[in-house]
């Protein structure tokens, strides 16, 4: 089978290289001239904590669709805010059996089903820390999870067949909640898009008392909408939702515990800070974090839940973005301050 992996950045760029090192029959599109013709050149390089050096196919957008080839397996690595944009790119491309599997951030498989049909669309969960560094040079700088998922829970062939070929890269697992690590990760990101607000490492910030508790709040009211559209969030790679939703139930010293396990972990990774904080700080561009929050709020407040840190952090990150508010510390002042407001004696 044919696998195309549409992004070669920080997901496409290194699941594609261990499938394509394994044998299997891999090629990429990405609109980055620069990374294509250097790729085309040198080899796709993997540096950190699984270095390699690899050629692959490559080409861009403009000259896959100049072929006549069709798609069989899409991998679809591109930012959640360039879901549709890529769609449309390629969708002209797939036949009634090609499927779309989603290697991104937030719940893009719906936007992927509601653009080709829910039968050619495959959930993905990915979890691991990696960046683009520069053309042809990928950063991986920590292993995590990647679960495949049916939309609807089944376990078919297909998805077992997708979790066998990314045993290339490593522990992939097939799930029937597909749905429950998405949103499990929807928290966590959360946690994430708020430490790119400063310059500290995710593992210091979460070493902070007064900011964990502020953190798991703000990743508490992801959790509750979860709740409300009847979905239990999976944990994974030290992440553990049912232990921080509801807040009412929360035990500390079991949090505690498993603060402990995560801090440890992000601090064995060469990358110690979010891909949000990258883009904001690096490579200057917009980040996903409207696109994956700004839905959650307005499903969020439908269900009457309070999204007040979640908007406080969309509208923080997106002023950063617009070069309104600089990098700092001090930007979590203000979720501290509604975070006081609202949470001081339910979160206790």
């Amino acid at each position: 089978m044919r696998i195309t992996i549409i992004g070669a950045g920080a997901i496409g760029g290194v699941v594609g290289a261990f499938l394509a090192n394994n044998g299997e029959n891999v090629s990429m599109i990405d609109l980055n001239e620069e990374h294509v013709v250097k790729i085309q050149q040198d080899g796709l390089k993997i540096q950190g904590v699984k270095p390699l050096t690899v050629k692959v196919p490559i080409m861009t957008m403009k000259e896959f669709n100049e072929t006549d080839t069709t798609l069989d397996l899409v991998f679809l690595c591109v930012k959640a805010q360039h879901t549709t944009d890529a769609i449309n790119m390629f969708k002209h491309k797939l036949t009634p059996s090609s499927v779309v599997v989603s290697f991104q951030n937030g719940l893009c498989e719906k936007e992927i089903a509601s653009l080709i049909g829910e039968e050619r669309t495959v959930g993905c969960f990915v979890n691991f820390f990696s960046d683009y560094i520069e053309p042809g040079l990928i950063q991986y700088g920590g292993v995590g999870s990647i679960y495949i998922g049916e939309l609807n829970g089944e376990i078919t062939p297909r998805v077992n067949d997708i979790v066998n070929r990314l045993k290339a890269w490593g522990d992939a697992k097939v799930t029937d909640n597909i749905w429950g690590y998405l949103w499990g990760k929807l928290a966590y990101a959360a946690v994430l898009s708020a430490t790119a607000l400063t310059n500290e490492t995710i593992a210091d910030m979460l070493e902070c008392e007064k900011d964990c508790k502020m953190l798991l709040d703000l990743a508490s009211e992801v959790l509750a909408v979860a709740h409300h559209n009847q979905v239990t969030p999976m944990g994974f790679d030290d992440w553990e939702p049912s232990l921080y939703y509801p807040i009412e139930t929360r035990n500390w010293n079991d949090i505690n515990l498993k603060m402990e396990d995560l801090i440890k972990r992000l601090r064995s990774y060469t990358k110690t800070r979010s891909g949000i904080w990258r883009d904001l700080a690096v490579r200057k561009r917009k980040t996903e974090v409207p696109n994956q929050f700004i839905p959650i709020i307005k499903m969020g407040e439908d269900f009457g839940i309070n999204m007040v840190l979640t908007k406080a952090l969309v509208r923080l990150i997106t002023e950063v973005e617009n070069g309104e508010r600089e990098i700092n510390v001090s930007n979590l002042d203000e979720l501290h301050i509604l975070h006081q407001k609202e949470y001081s004696i339910i979160s206790k």
